[in-house]
């Protein structure tokens, strides 16, 4: 049966205001250009295309450690749906980060706190089987954190609130979590479990993350108003792998270029060139090992100046 809008218990309008106080906009964001491009995770952002598309288990769950994309699927999918590179079920669907620490904001008790949620999830579900209306996906990162078994969460328990929504299919979901947090508290609970299907998101090779690095390279030109090498990219992702272990690409190699750019510019101003001694430096930053003792050997930069080489002349 077709939901008409004059049935509609919150209107657009309504809609629209709760949308403005509690969440993100993904798709409008990417319609103003807000994000770098996403690139190393079109075969994911497939596996969540046809998971949305499905008629029961349309909820997908997002397992990476942290630092390797999990929000950055979301605003490739939302960058794909203004692109209109979807199937025609998703087009001009809205993407939207549920922010609970806003809307947990000012509020003191529970119920009070699921008084906000609640107009959000019906004025979504109701909109959900009506054919003229846009599909609207809510995502929710660090979603073990609405679990009950979730102890000092301040978001624990709304998983109960949203199960109506998840079993009646009135919902698309994506949440995003670790594997470890996954088990430990939705993987427990089978009523969630089985709402949702996983993808797996890997942690990108030192390739890959050349690769990532070399597409957000252009923004960073634009921002930093100095050049970026190729060599510069591939020492920079040499020292992140070599001595930040304990965090994962391409997180780790995107904010220390952007670090380094900062201290080249800061250092030595504007219309340069990004040089090693300034990623060097920023390694020191974050790892306490001087810069002098980071300094790559020559046979290293070689190696490194031949595989640009061969690159550029295939």
């Amino acid at each position: 049966m077709t939901v008409f809008k004059d049935n509609y218990k919150y209107s657009d309008e309504e809609l629209d205001e709760l949308f403005k106080k509690y969440c993100t906009d993904f798709t409008q964001n990417a319609r103003n250009n807000m994000y770098d491009p996403i690139t190393g995770r079109d075969r994911e952002i497939q596996e969540m295309i046809l998971i949305l598309l499905q008629k029961g288990r349309k909820n997908v769950m997002l397992q990476a450690p942290a630092g390797v994309g999990k929000t950055a699927m979301c605003v490739g999918l939302a960058q794909q749906i203004v692109s209109g590179n979807v199937p025609e079920l998703l087009h001009n669907a809205r993407l939207m980060e549920l922010d609970l620490a806003s809307m947990a904001a000012g509020t003191s008790t529970i119920s009070e706190f699921q008084g906000r949620l609640v107009p959000v999830l019906k004025g979504v579900g109701e909109r959900s089987r009506d054919p003229d209306y846009p599909k609207i996906i809510l995502f929710i990162d660090e979603v073990h954190q609405i679990m009950p078994t979730c102890e000092g969460s301040s978001y624990k328990g709304l998983s109960e609130v949203m199960k109506p929504y998840l079993t009646s299919g009135s919902l698309n979901v994506i949440g995003a979590t670790t594997k470890d947090e996954y088990r430990m508290y939705i993987g427990v609970d089978p009523a969630m479990d089985r709402r949702f299907q996983k993808v797996d998101l890997t942690v990108p090779t030192a390739e890959d993350t050349y690769k990532i690095l070399k597409n957000l390279r252009p923004n960073f030109i634009k921002h930093h108003k100095i050049e970026i090498s190729d060599l510069a990219l591939r020492v920079l992702i040499h020292m992140t792998e070599e001595y930040m272990k304990k965090r994962n690409q391409p997180d780790k190699s995107i904010m220390t270029l952007d670090s380094a750019c900062a201290w080249q510019v800061m250092h030595h101003k504007e219309d340069g060139e990004l040089t090693l001694p300034c990623i060097y430096k920023i390694i020191e930053r974050e790892t306490s090992i001087h810069a002098d003792a980071l300094a790559l050997d020559d046979n290293i930069i070689e190696k490194y100046e031949a595989m640009n080489a061969a690159e550029n002349k295939s």
